[in-house]
């Protein structure tokens, strides 16, 4: 069975974030939730709160969902959005070193709102490929790079598209926001499954 892990940080979106779990495990897609802790913070909990206050006991925490996972990568990996949730995992170092493993064995990566730009942007894997954001936070890549030189090399050659639900570009999955949520898990439903699965969940669940 696929595994998909979904990195939840203090700050994170919550509408992004529940969206793809629900529909990823009514697809019985095997989703652990991982609670990364705050940055610079030493504490290693279970519960996170989102950005709108909404607290999640997660499956494991981070620390423990490494020892588990030893040297193994899951077949897919999530970042919700939410500010400081993408705050948060873009600081963490093994979130960085993952992401980069994953892309280099070309296992999907996905991100939404503010983490394409905050998150991915950061590994260098957005460089010659189409994605999208949560709209404006494409224009303040510097800022979350580090400079305006950096951010010009770790995304050379990429195409930023504006006013879609989600942009996907070999095996990078890239949603815009909260209002955008169900249809960018439904994508990644289809990219997990079978186009038949994620029909059968989309007329199940009464969608537009």
């Amino acid at each position: 069975m696929s595994e998909v892990a979904v990195f939840l940080a203090p700050g994170f979106e919550e509408i992004e974030a529940f969206t793809v779990v629900d529909y990823l495990r009514r697809a019985r897609v095997q989703v652990r939730t991982v609670s990364v802790p705050e940055e610079n913070s030493p504490r290693n909990e279970i519960v996170v709160v989102g950005s709108h206050g909404i607290t999640i006991i997660a499956d494991s925490t981070l620390k423990d969902y490494i020892e588990r996972m030893e040297h193994k990568e899951p077949d897919a990996v999530y970042f919700p959005g939410g500010m400081p949730g993408a705050s948060n995992l873009a600081a963490n170092q093994y979130l960085f070193q993952l992401i980069t493993k994953m892309d280099r064995k070309g296992l999907l990566i996905a991100a939404m709102c503010a983490s394409p730009a905050v998150v991915i942007a950061q590994t260098g894997i957005l460089a010659n490929r189409k994605w999208t954001c949560y709209p404006g936070m494409e224009n303040n890549l510097a800022e979350y790079c580090g400079s305006k030189l950096k951010a010009q090399e770790l995304t050379e050659n990429s195409t930023h598209i504006k006013d879609v639900p989600f942009v996907l570009d070999n095996n990078l999955l890239t949603g815009r926001g909260p209002g955008t949520a169900e249809q960018f898990a439904m994508k990644f439903v289809e990219l997990m499954t079978s186009s038949e699965t994620a029909r059968q969940i989309h007329d199940g669940s009464c969608q537009r």
